[in-house]
């Protein structure tokens, strides 16, 4: 079947043309978007983070979703691990490991393409919701802190 632009039943716009040299961005450069989203984030957000590594991986491994009771390695887009400071009262607790982010490539890029977000705006919204409830932040906290973010 050979396609005709003068039969087609849709137009290709211009900026659409380079289509084919397109892909998801690796983890390498994924890991780039999650730290600039992270430098967005007001001040006082990234204070309470600033020691806390966040690390990049395609999904969670098998013993997390088991021990969150997670069915779908699709279902989890990122992970706080640790000790939030509501928790631990401003104290670091001995033979406590480090508090981590995770942030899970594919099942983010996955929600990405269902909904009309763009990818940074997915990104700011798990790393401010993993961090944020860990650290007693309510939901309106957080959507403040997001809209703050997403200024230019």
């Amino acid at each position: 079947m050979a396609f005709s632009a003068h039969h087609s039943p849709f137009t290709i716009h211009p900026v659409m043309t380079d289509w084919h040299s397109r892909r998801a961005p690796s983890l390498d450069e994924f890991e780039v978007l999650a730290r600039r989203a992270l430098e967005e984030l007001p001040q006082p957000f990234r204070d309470l983070v600033r020691d806390v590594p966040c690390t990049v991986a395609d999904f969670a491994t098998d013993e997390v979703l088991d021990d969150l009771g997670i069915e779908s390695e699709f279902d989890l887009m990122g992970l706080f691990h640790g000790v939030g400071l509501p928790q631990r009262g401003g104290h670091v607790l001995t033979g406590q490991m480090p508090n981590q982010i995770w942030l899970y490539r594919r099942p983010i890029l996955d929600y990405w393409a269902e909904h009309d977000d763009t990818l940074g705006a997915v990104i700011t919204h798990v790393l401010v919701h993993e961090i944020g409830h860990h650290f007693g932040f309510s939901d309106e906290d957080m959507e403040a802190m997001e809209a703050e973010a997403g200024k230019d």
